[in-house]
């Protein structure tokens, strides 16, 4: 990040990027991407989110600030921050609708200027991480974020997939995006891998298993874990609490510590 912060401007200050892809659609993008940065948070690291799915943002309110707006300064917007101590930044283009029902019917270049606008216009400050997470697919969104950030040398992407085939395969082809835009990928996580049973705590396979880590050995990038279906999980993103702090005790609390640790330790070794 050295030669991309002498001229950097507003991620100037950011030491590491990440972001997030998935082939598919609804395999939960965002609830990795929101989990990971309060993991990353509970480490005593300045996280920022930056939700380039202009279509369906939901990181706002998953972080129970989806009632708050973007002011301008000097140097760009300011992003809406998170908790007492604003160790969590996010913008999201859910903080610029009128409405938050309002839908956005916006073609590809309009898109795309948006999202560039957010690499370069967000006033970030000093970030130990910033996360970006994606829409599904590997459009024209998808290239403009990799295309603007290629500047500040991204750390890599997480690719997130659930077990069965038709997930897999969509993340299948999201590793040949990858591949031929010069992403480096950090790993693959296997999302809604098992039901947890709020009574017995029993994980039942819903789906197959497996398939997530399957495709990380066909590729041969890393494996990150998997993330059980866990009701505790899916009620604190609604309701916008911190399921890390309130639920240590959840079979998704290891899971999701661990992507947090591996993704830590790929930093450092990058940085060393």
């Amino acid at each position: 990040m050295e030669e991309a912060a002498e001229d950097g401007g507003n991620l100037a200050g950011v030491q590491h990027i990440i972001v997030v892809l998935s082939g598919k659609g609804g395999v939960g993008k965002s609830t990795i991407s929101t989990e990971l940065a309060l993991a990353l948070h509970h480490t005593g690291k300045k996280v920022g989110i930056l939700d380039v799915d202009l279509c369906g943002p939901s990181i706002p309110r998953m972080l129970n600030v989806q009632d708050r707006d973007v002011h301008q300064c000097n140097g760009g917007w300011v992003p809406v921050f998170v908790g007492q101590d604003k160790s969590i930044a996010v913008m999201s283009i859910g903080f610029l609708l009128e409405k938050p029902d309002d839908a956005v019917i916006w073609r590809g270049p309009k898109k795309n200027a948006l999202i560039k606008q957010f690499v370069s216009d967000v006033t970030w400050g000093e970030l130990d991480f910033l996360i970006v997470d994606t829409p599904p697919g590997t459009s024209d969104e998808h290239i403009s974020t990799v295309e603007s950030l290629r500047p500040y040398k991204p750390l890599g992407a997480i690719l997130v997939t659930t077990p069965q085939a038709v997930s897999v395969g969509d993340v299948r082809r999201e590793l040949t995006f990858c591949k031929k835009t010069g992403l480096r990928v950090l790993g693959i996580v296997e999302n809604m891998s098992g039901f947890v049973c709020p009574h017995c705590l029993e994980c039942t396979n819903v789906f197959s298993k497996g398939g997530g880590q399957e495709l990380a050995k066909h590729a041969e990038v890393p494996f990150l874990g998997c993330v059980p279906l866990d009701p505790q999980l899916s009620q604190s993103l609604e309701q916008g609490r911190d399921f890390l702090q309130e639920f240590p005790k959840s079979l998704a609390f290891p899971a999701l510590a661990d992507i947090a640790r591996q993704i830590l330790a790929g930093a450092s070794a990058c940085s060393s």
